[in-house]
């Protein structure tokens, strides 16, 4: 998956959006204002942060050679998927998907009603 496609299925999450707050090439994507996923967008293979339920966290990382912990994360949290051409894309989807979806059930019933209504 190249870095516009990734973007593009990033930010077809609803409520998703981005911002670069610690750097200029550092792209972090949120809802409702708390991280899902992190990139940098000039990193050779793309590299993408994802959160993770822990006991899933590591069942991936003993699997996939190309999911680390989280880098410059709560390690126990994030993994880190490295897009290399053996890397699974239908996985990468799962994963996106899975920390969207922890991310939006950590937040207040009254937003994610308010997320929803917006999508």
């Amino acid at each position: 998956m190249d870095l516009k496609r990734l973007d593009r299925y990033l930010l077809s999450k609803t409520g998703a959006s981005f911002d670069y707050p610690f750097d200029e090439t550092t792209k972090v994507y949120r809802i409702a204002n708390k991280i899902f996923a992190l990139l940098d967008d000039t990193k050779k293979p793309i590299s993408i942060n994802l959160k993770c339920d822990p006991i899933y966290a590591l069942e991936l990382r003993s699997l996939f050679s190309y999911i680390e912990s989280g880098y410059h994360m709560n390690k126990k949290h994030w993994n880190t998927f490295t897009i290399v051409n053996h890397a699974d894309e239908g996985l990468l989807r799962e994963l996106i998907d899975h920390s969207y979806e922890l991310v939006f059930a950590s937040l207040s019933k009254k937003l994610r009603e308010e997320i929803k209504l917006k999508g």
